[in-house]
């Protein structure tokens, strides 16, 4: 992206004299100077959007849909701009920025074809069938703020962003500030859909201060990013009695049953593990194997591990890219010198690439995990991925289970002896002979975690009710008049009883 492109994304910006630089991964060279918002600027920002939501919510929710449906042919049309900046910003692979983008290309698609029926009052079986009426409206919130992370910033984004403005509130959004130029963008193909400017607000700066202002300020908090910082948003939610919805941290683990073709499994493993360079919070970090199987199994998937083209290149030819950041190489490594520190056997992998740039580290695969590493109970989030034995799968869904976290899981194997495991699993999503994306890509299925790993969905009909109050309607027809004395409660409680058994 030329630096006119740049300067003219970061325009949107409110004005600022302090700046950060941003780096790309993939080579460490400077892209830019990214301005850094005060928490005044933000809560100015917030102020603004309440305004404009006010005539937002008077909108049709056919005119917001169509607006969605404008937005996600102009998202098509510019696709291999999304797949370039995300490539720029985040240093992941041409394939796992193709993945990203076409998830938040179907969002756009999703959200506008359900949008009228999901918003449209609904009649509702009313108490006293005959003599009065229900009916339940869908109230827009006021401002939602959105605080997106830089890991899946085009597909966490969309995901919480347009059934935000959908239900008709407007959005302050704070981006990270490694992938904001990707954020921004997706806001101008917003605009230029018809979505009036100031109902989307892109803001930020340093992550407490900015954080803080949107939780003290808005109307309702979507949050994705870590455990810790997700406590603290809940935290001060709770404090002003406002919604919010956490995706969070999470440990995910895979579960090989007897019946499956282990070739397969190591195939399906390395895509679980290593897709973005395992910086996806449903990437499969843990790997249950029947004893008898192992061996096989974890020749298979170093095998396939070592084939991986690791590279940067902004076409097709390379399977993973470089980590997020220095932050994120050195979080990687620790975890795995802790690992080895602590006994554990690195089959592949395990380094720093330093000759293809500055934060490449290669593909892992570890085995023989103590229990006391650091690595076998908190997530890693990187390209690496542990395996263990198992003799009885009781004992495997167990460890599976042994967490604080609940977000995603996987059962390879026979379909119906897959399904029965997965109904044990304490994950908001469980893939069947997939890691995650059978369940990840579809945007009718809720998804969200358990436990630590959050609370509230995203996708499906609740995940654009997330953002909407509901409002129950209640009429009187006349038809007979409703009690109001005692003597006239007495008369009517025969009739009052026999209806309720019919009653639905």
């Amino acid at each position: 992206m030329s630096e006119t492109s740049i300067a003219s994304l970061v325009a949107h910006l409110p004005a600022s004299a302090n700046t950060v630089p941003v780096l790309n991964p993939s080579n460490g060279k400077k892209i830019y100077d990214l301005p850094q918002l005060d928490g005044g600027q933000v809560i100015e920002a917030i102020q603004a959007a309440r305004s404009a939501q006010l005539d937002w919510a008077q909108v049709s929710v056919v005119e917001r849909a169509k607006a969605l449906s404008e937005l996600h042919a102009l998202m098509i049309a510019d696709e291999a701009k999304l797949l370039d900046l995300l490539q720029l910003e985040t240093g992941k692979s041409r394939a796992h920025a193709f993945e990203e983008t076409i998830g938040a290309i179907a969002s756009a698609s999703y959200f506008a074809k359900i949008a009228v029926k999901t918003l449209s009052p609904t009649k509702t079986k009313p108490g006293v069938p005959v003599l009065t009426k229900t009916y339940v409206e869908h109230a827009p919130l006021g401002v939602v703020g959105i605080i997106t992370p830089w890991n899946y910033p085009l597909a966490l984004t969309m995901l919480d962003v347009l059934p935000a403005l959908a239900a008709g509130n407007s959005v302050v959004q704070k981006a990270d500030n490694q992938t904001a130029l990707t954020v921004l963008f997706a806001r101008h193909l917003a605009v230029e859909a018809g979505i009036p400017a100031e109902l989307w607000t892109v803001v930020v700066g340093d992550g407490e201060e900015v954080g803080n202002a949107i939780t003290n300020n808005v109307d309702y908090v979507a949050f994705t990013g870590s455990t810790a910082t997700g406590r603290k948003v809940a935290a001060r939610a709770a404090e002003r009695l406002i919604g919010c919805s956490l995706e969070l941290g999470g440990k995910n683990p895979m579960i090989v049953l007897e019946s499956a073709n282990m070739k397969r499994a190591a195939e399906i493993a390395i895509a679980g593990a290593f897709g973005s360079a395992g910086q996806l919070c449903v990437s499969i970090e843990r790997v249950y194997v029947p004893n008898r199987f192992k061996e096989e199994f974890q020749e298979e998937l170093v095998k396939r591990t070592e084939s991986l083209k690791i590279g940067r290149s902004n076409d097709f030819t390379i399977d993973i890219g470089s980590l997020g950041g220095y932050n994120q190489l050195q979080r990687v490594m620790g975890f795995v010198e802790d690992a080895i520190s602590t006994g554990a056997t690195v089959l592949t992998g395990g380094k720093q690439l330093t000759d293809l740039g500055p934060y490449f580290y290669a593909p892992t695969v570890i085995t023989n995990l103590n229990p006391n590493a650091r690595m076998y109970a908190q997530e890693v989030f990187g390209p690496v991925i542990a395996v263990e034995g198992y003799e009885d799968l009781d004992a495997a869904i167990e460890l599976a289970n042994q967490t604080d976290f609940g977000l995603n899981a996987s059962v390879i194997g026979n379909e119906k002896a897959a399904m029965r495991v997965a109904s044990r699993l304490n994950a908001g999503s469980v893939n069947i002979n997939e890691g995650f994306r059978a369940s990840f890509a579809s945007m009718a299925s809720p998804m969200g975690g358990m436990k630590a790993s959050g609370q509230g969905r995203r996708n499906g009909t609740g995940g654009l009710l997330r953002f909407t109050e509901a409002r129950t309607i209640g009429i009187a027809r006349g038809l007979i008049k409703l009690p109001s004395r005692a003597k006239q409660y007495e008369k009517m409680a025969p009739i009052m009883r026999l209806l309720t058994k019919f009653l639905k």
